[in-house]
């Protein structure tokens, strides 16, 4: 498969696995829980809301509410002249009675079953997911892929910040800078790493204070109502790399680390919950390095659609 060729020694430190500048903490610090069956649907998934999926309760501790529908629909908010999701999607799958129950956000999207995009506080986003499919659960939620323009305008802000908040980074106001689960856990030998075996690993979203509820960080956001664009998972984007992206990219006056970037690839924005700067600040995050089929415990996402168009003007008589 063509993902498989990119798991390299440099793709692993450059790629979506970047290295804190800091020193790997010793993996014995971490340990994975006890082995059991794998989690069914109805057992392993979040507590099912009051309310329909999309609306759920926000998370413990946090200030963030469901969005209400408004003009963009439930869990959506107007931003500049389109509508983006509030939080960093889940999934919810259609059962053959037509209902409708929240997906283990540690599971990848089932290929047997409909799943859709839904955006509400208090529940954990959708990891282990490709562009691909993360195109197909907008796409049945009635909604589409940010693009890039879209994605930096909800995350900057109106005054184009590099955090949304700000332009310099403020420790915990985002969920990152976490220590490397693959170093921690796998040793520091990224050739030793395997894809489905450790990148694809369904317990690494399951470990206690690394993947974040959406709206446990209230401080990370432009104020407009979009949370965790910065952190948490790594999000991916509409956009396919080309070389006019590739020198639009390369004019964002950031500091980047190298990473292998070819026509075709797709892009994830934003850092995850183990990152900082390395690929470029805050909103201004990009990883480059990827096939859009590829997925592992960092790919996340969440969806935009246009604003409403206008009725059209009646016919003359």
């Amino acid at each position: 498969m063509g993902h498989r060729r990119w798991i390299s020694l440099s793709l692993l430190l450059l790629g979506c696995q970047e290295r804190r500048d800091d020193a790997a903490t010793p993996a014995t610090s971490v340990s994975l829980p006890a082995p059991s069956s794998p989690p069914s649907a109805a057992s392993s998934a979040p507590p099912a809301p009051a309310a329909p999926p999309s609306a759920a309760p926000a998370a413990p501790g946090s200030s963030a509410a469901p969005t209400p529908p408004g003009e963009c629909g439930e869990g959506m908010v107007v931003v500049g002249k389109f509508c983006i999701d509030s939080y960093e999607a889940h999934l919810v799958v259609v059962r053959e009675d037509g209902g409708k129950e929240p997906w283990p956000h540690f599971k990848r999207p089932p290929e047997d079953q409909r799943y859709e995009a839904r955006s509400a506080p208090g529940m954990f986003p959708q990891g282990y997911i490709s562009r691909v499919e993360a195109a197909k659960a907008c796409k049945n939620a009635g909604k589409r892929l940010c693009g890039l323009n879209e994605w930096r305008r909800a995350c900057q802000g109106k005054r184009w910040t590099m955090y949304g908040y700000g332009n310099k980074r403020k420790a915990g106001s985002c969920n990152s800078g976490k220590d490397h689960l693959l170093s921690k856990l796998y040793g520091n030998n990224g050739k030793a790493w395997k894809y489905e075996e450790h990148f694809n690993n369904p317990e690494l979203n399951q470990l206690e204070g690394f993947l974040a509820r959406g709206g446990a960080h209230p401080e990370c956001t432009a104020g407009e109502g979009v949370y965790d664009m910065v952190g948490n998972l790594h999000e991916w984007i509409a956009d396919t790399l080309d070389d006019g992206l590739i020198e639009r990219l390369e004019k964002d006056k950031v500091e980047r680390r190298k990473q292998p970037m070819r026509d075709g690839n797709g892009l994830f924005l934003g850092g995850f919950f183990s990152t900082t700067s390395e690929l470029g600040p805050g909103c201004m995050y990009v990883t480059a390095a990827h096939e859009p089929r590829y997925h592992d415990y960092s790919t996340g996402f969440r969806c935009c659609k246009s604003l409403p168009s206008a009725d059209p003007p009646r016919k003359k008589r």
